[in-house]
């Protein structure tokens, strides 16, 4: 690779002059009601070139953030894009009405963890900024509510969140990864469960933006293994999110006595997650070889033993322990859609795994072991179903739990009793019990309500044919009785990648949407995991056009199928979900009204050199690979935008903290769309200077849904209204 370029010396002056002073004429057009124009933005072209072809960047400049001029062009486009959202009349009240519905929600339960007696979970509870760590007696009694941690004391800003907890084994201490302004750079307190004081024990750099972190107790609590990152100064800076590695830490001891277990001979784009038995015998580390799909597993033993159990090439993305320490592994290798497979405790030999179940026609998703059954849940292309396997004579029989419904959240109490977590379009979560003696699913006193109903809303499932035939499931809300005469405004959502499957689910906030007669619509695209680890591979590397094309096809069912027509078809998506928008909208210019595309990735020739770029690699490829750069260059957003064309209007999303994904992706992609479009359509970028990858607490949530619902409403020439 080689790179050239002459760059004017002056040109960070020159456009930090030229920006402030175009906005400075835009807020002053605006108020004297003409159209604001964007900041103008100077060029720099440095060319690179990739197995013999040339590839220029005219706006890598915008990537570098200590350059005090990319801060002061992001203010400069934050006050250009404030001009055009806060001129829409009906802004003002688009927000009164999202905090009704979204502060007016009833408390939620997320995120439950069983130990000895006593149930963990996350508790949100609206109009708090953040959630709440909570333990309840029983799910039938949330009034035996104790209070461990409301990270809302610490910080009334919202901009302190938790990334993570881990609970000891005999429920007396718990661990928390908490990190701020959403760059879930975490650090581990330690705290009593009984009294919410904090032991002292400080655990920096367990928990990263991409890899994650993780924390598995001992037997006795007296302390735990977590992952660690490199210090500053054991690794150059640029290094600091990789080399994850496993230490234990014993409570109440110096950091510098924590001891190195285990991955120093990982990848250095090892992802950790750890997990103890629940006698805290046993340890076992899940080691993602970044995000591609590829798992390792390690097992310690109680000899201080570490036993590779699994390799990448045996195609095990899941392990986990059954209630008498033996585990049970999900195996795709050769059967993509899953089966399910077992280990005696403290066995490590895979080829001596007995098989429980077999592949089917759906798609395992996640299991948990009782002492007498194996709990399933299965998806068929998007939705959720629910089988029980007797252990003792492998015998199946399904569970009733709805149709197009999302279940998930298995949670593993007494004996063989479990708790779920059950969800659809149209019906905010609740909680579960499953007693297989009485063999149904009963409600529990854990579940959320909505100021909102979705009465008058029914979902269809349809499917749209993709360029090379492949069927893509889209599930549609739509108003009961709508005429598909090709008028209705209509919102299609996708993200197709990393396995991650779209499955149902309930927002109040399509609430509004729904008032002004839109249509809400999902597409469960290749390279999730919807149909099994064959969809998501028919999706990533070099394959990643199919999951545009999958895209398109939805786009185009919509439309032929009487629905909406390109100029009342908005769309949306972010992170992956931000590519596959940049890659719909440099594909098809004309097919949508409106592009919302959030924390994206546009520049797939440099993502990998990005802070966490190379996590990627196994997803999207590496440009050091000719095959890869080739199919990679043919639908980077950001190298396909031609000039002259008129674009439709999109407005960008990103937070300045995101670890994830770069923010000078969406800075270079707006600099570019805005000197290319020639449709005087609106190209506006959002940077958020308090959030990270993800929208923050709930005032930035509700305000950052504002600016979305006021931009598509305007842009698809839609009236606001509500009929709450």
């Amino acid at each position: 690779m080689s790179t050239s370029g002459i760059l004017n010396p002056n040109y960070r002056k020159n456009v930090l002059v030229i920006a402030l002073a175009v906005t400075a004429f835009s807020l002053s057009a605006a108020f004297a009601g003409e159209a604001p124009t964007p900041p103008s933005t100077d060029k720099a072209p440095v060319t690179d070139q990739y197995h013999g072809v040339d590839v220029t960047d005219d706006y890598r400049w915008l990537e570098n953030w200590d350059d005090p001029a990319v801060p002061k062009w992001s203010d400069a486009q934050n006050d250009y894009t404030r001009s055009i959202l806060d001129s829409i009349p009906e802004r003002g009240a688009i927000r009164d009405y999202l905090a009704e519905i979204m502060g007016g929600e009833s408390v939620d339960y997320y995120g439950l963890k069983y130990r000895n007696g006593v149930l963990f979970a996350y508790k949100w509870q609206p109009p708090k900024e953040q959630e709440l760590l909570i333990t309840l007696k029983s799910p039938d009694d949330p009034s035996s509510e104790h209070i461990i941690l409301d990270v809302n004391e610490l910080d009334a800003e919202g901009t302190t969140s938790i990334d993570f907890y881990v609970p000891s084994l005999d429920a007396k201490l718990i661990a928390v990864s908490i990190s701020e302004f959403g760059s879930e750079l975490g650090t581990v307190h330690v705290y009593d469960v009984a009294t919410g004081k904090e032991l002292g024990d400080l655990i920096p750099r367990v928990n990263g933006p991409t890899a994650g972190g993780d924390v598995a107790w001992n037997a006795d609590g007296s302390g735990f293994y977590y992952s660690r990152y490199p210090a500053p100064g054991e690794r150059p800076d640029e290094e600091l999110l990789f080399y994850q590695q496993v230490y234990y830490h014993k409570l109440g001891t110096p950091l510098e006595e924590d001891k190195y277990a285990i991955g120093k001979e990982f990848p250095h784009i090892a992802e950790i997650q750890l997990e103890s038995s629940p006698d805290g015998q046993f340890i076992l580390a899940t080691v993602a070889n970044c995000d591609g799909g590829e798992y390792a597993h390690y097992l310690l033993a109680p000899s201080g033993q570490w036993t590779q159990v699994t390799h990448f090439e045996d195609l095990i993305p899941t392990v986990t322990f059954g209630p008498d320490n033996s585990m049970y592994l999900l195996s795709n290798k050769g059967t993509p859609r899953g089966r399910i497979i077992s280990l005696a405790a403290g066995e490590t030999d895979l080829s001596k795994a007995s098989v429980l179940v077999e592949e089917s026609e759906v798609s395992i998703r996640s299991f948990v072991a009782t002492p007498s059954f194996l709990y399933v849940v299965d998806l068929d292309g998007g939705p959720s179903q629910m089988r029980v396997v007797n252990l003792d004579d492998k015998q199946q029989k399904d569970v009733p739990v709805g149709s197009m419904v999302s279940v998930r959240g298995l949670t593993r109490m007494n004996g063989d009793i479990i708790l779920l977590r059950r969800s659809s379009y149209t019906e905010p979560p609740a909680w579960y019990r499953f007693d297989p003696e009485q063999w149904q699913a009963t409600s529990t006193a854990l579940f959320k309500s909505s100021p909102v109903k979705f009465d008058d809303i029914e979902i269809v499932r349809e499917f749209a044919v993709s360029k090379d035939g492949t069927r893509v499931p889209i599930n549609i809300m739509r108003p009961r009785g709508v005429k598909l005469d090709g008028t209705n405004p209509t919102l299609l959502y996708g993200y197709g990648g990393y396995g991650i499957s779209m499955t149902p689910g309930f927002s109040a906030k399509h609430r509004l949407w729904f008032d002004q007669g839109g249509i809400y619509a999902v597409a469960n695209l290749r390279g999730g995991g919807e149909y099994g680890e064959e969809w998501h591979l028919a999706g990533n590397l070099t394959k990643k056009q199919n999951v545009f094309d999958d895209f398109a096809a939805c786009a185009q069912h919509l439309i032929d199928t009487g629905y909406t027509n390109p100029a009342k078809l908005a769309i949306q998506g972010g992170s992956n979900g931000g590519l596959l928008m940049g890659a719909a909208f440099t594909q098809h210019p004309d097919l949508f009204g409106a592009v919302v595309s959030s924390v994206g990735i546009y520049d797939m020739v440099r993502v990998e050199l990005d802070p966490n770029g190379v996590f990627n690699i196994t997803e999207f490829g590496t440009v050091t690979n000719p095959d890869h750069f080739k199919a990679i260059h043919a639908y980077s957003p950001y190298h396909n935008v031609t000039e002259g064309t008129p674009y439709p209007p999109i407005l960008f999303l990103t937070g300045q903290h995101d670890g994830r994904v770069n923010p000078g992706q969406s800075r270079k992609m707006t600099a570019r769309m805005q000197v290319a479009s020639n449709s005087g359509k609106p190209i506006l970028l959002r940077t958020s200077a308090k959030s990270g990858h993800g929208s923050g607490g709930l005032s930035q949530s509700i305000e950052r849904q504002a600016d979305i619902y006021a931009f598509i409403l305007k842009e698809l020439n839609m009236p606001f209204h509500h009929d709450k």
